[in-house]
């Protein structure tokens, strides 16, 4: 065996897959680092650039879509790229998290994709909205766990941007034979596929995705269209590991979105099997060392998502969450058809986000996904509310959450956050931004959505 190299994997959020590829790093006798905020330096010094740790190579795990400044995240994996070798270059990520980037570069291809449209007015992009029939999907270019993603009709109009982020229309694949919604998850490594799952929609929604409650289970006998397509679009774009989304229309097999920082839980759930092993090797391969073929393929079958023992010597920061947002906060609030900056009320009290019923209207909030039933303290009975999805931005942050809708003109805050936003923050209760009167609001508990 060659001398042990090392892996350092860059992730500045708490990320289970950076834990279970640095566990097989060092499972297969290599040094694995997870590169974040408390260790990570670069220095120039006379014209010589280090980095510390001084690693031999980078698996770029840097979770984008979710930031409001994402060329910021970008630029620091480039800076990384450009001192070492790095698995999922940053130019490849760049055009695999901008979901209309990725189109226009499988355009050509033999990579079959949905019709789409991107205009920058927003009279252009409504008319180009009747090429799609009577239903579309509306995302925006840059998002998460099916975050920023509608399914809209015809008579609903649409803004070319929500928030600060551009969005397109898409053609809503239609799929036959299906009682729910479904794709798939194809996940390639190095040219090679490691697994499929089939992902079904949960009750009451279109989306797939696992972080919103999609079911998975695994496709053993991968139809070879599929299967080729993933494997031409993660190397058209470059990725050395990527998650392919892939629908099945009438006309055969389409491709959704290349994901070059997908989860590996679902996959494992479905498949027993780990991509991180072959990351893993991929990377220690790439930088000269070898590992042991029988060893990789026992490390496949388990998913370590533990804290590494390399990473806990570095004493990591436990003072998570660390932004601050104060008991009123300036926020935007997003729809598809519109954003309005409006002052909103945080309590910890409510486990969902609400909005009122008219920013709601104003925004283009919706279509209601489910209802929920809620109950306050005045109440024995509870009463039910419609659940639509809204953006709100705090600072340099963004959420996508499934608010509940209620009329709320009789109170001072249009919009109320919830633990699905506060969880991620510290409240500071005596900072305000305006003068409201703070009247306190009855505690309303969710039951559970109908």
């Amino acid at each position: 065996m060659t001398e042990p190299v090392s892996v350092g994997v860059v992730s500045l959020h708490n990320s289970k897959e950076t834990k279970s590829i640095l566990n097989t790093v060092n499972a297969l006798g290599h040094e694995g680092h997870w590169l974040r905020q408390n260790n990570l330096v670069v220095e120039i010094e006379d014209g010589q650039a280090t980095l510390e740790p001084d690693v031999d190579i980078i698996v770029n795990r840097m979770l984008l879509s979710n930031t409001e400044q994402p060329a910021e995240l970008l630029g620091l994996a480039k800076s990384l790229g450009q001192l070492r070798p790095m698995l999922n270059r940053p130019e490849s990520v760049l055009t695999a998290f901008h979901k209309f980037s990725t189109a226009t570069l499988l355009a050509d291809s033999a990579v079959q994709i949905p019709d789409a449209a991107l205009a920058l007015d927003a009279d252009r992009l409504n008319v180009l909205r009747e090429k799609f029939g009577d239903e579309a999907v509306y995302k925006t270019a840059i998002g998460t766990h099916g975050g920023g993603t509608w399914k809209i009709g015809r008579d609903e109009s649409v803004n070319p941007r929500v928030g600060d982020r551009y969005a397109f229309l898409q053609e809503l694949i239609e799929q036959t034979d299906e009682q729910r919604q479904s794709d798939l998850r194809v996940y390639v490594v190095d040219g090679e596929i490691e697994g499929a799952m089939r992902r079904w929609a949960p009750d009451n929604d279109w989306r797939t995705n696992v972080a919103l409650g999609g079911e998975v289970e695994a496709v053993p006998d991968l139809p070879e269209q599929a299967a080729s397509m993933a494997v031409e679009a993660a190397d058209m774009i470059g990725l050395d590991y990527a998650g392919v989304d892939l629908v099945e229309g009438v006309d055969g097999w389409h491709l959704l979105e290349v994901n070059p920082t997908a989860g590996f839980r679902g996959l494992f759930k479905a498949t027993g099997h780990n991509p991180a092993a072959s990351i893993a090797t991929l990377a220690i391969e790439t930088a000269g060392g070898s590992v042991d073929p029988d060893q990789v393929e026992q490390l496949a079958g388990v998913l370590d998502d533990s804290m590494p023992e390399t990473v806990s010597q570095t004493k990591p920061n436990t003072r998570e969450p660390t932004e601050v947002i104060g008991y009123t906060e300036e926020v935007l609030v997003s729809g598809t058809s519109g954003t309005e900056r409006v002052v909103a009320k945080s309590d910890t009290g409510a486990a969902r986000t609400s909005i009122d019923t008219r920013l709601a209207a104003e925004i283009g909030a919706g279509p209601i996904k489910s209802m929920t039933k809620v109950r306050s303290g005045s109440m024995k009975t509870g009463k039910s509310r419609p659940i639509v999805d809204i953006v709100v931005g705090i600072g340099g942050d963004r959420h996508t959450v499934a608010a509940s809708l209620e009329d709320r003109s009789h109170m001072d805050y249009s919009l109320l956050l919830g633990r699905d936003i506060l969880e991620h923050y510290q409240i500071d209760v005596k900072r305000t931004i305006d003068s409201g009167n703070g009247t306190t609001e009855e505690e309303e508990e969710e039951t559970g959505e109908e």
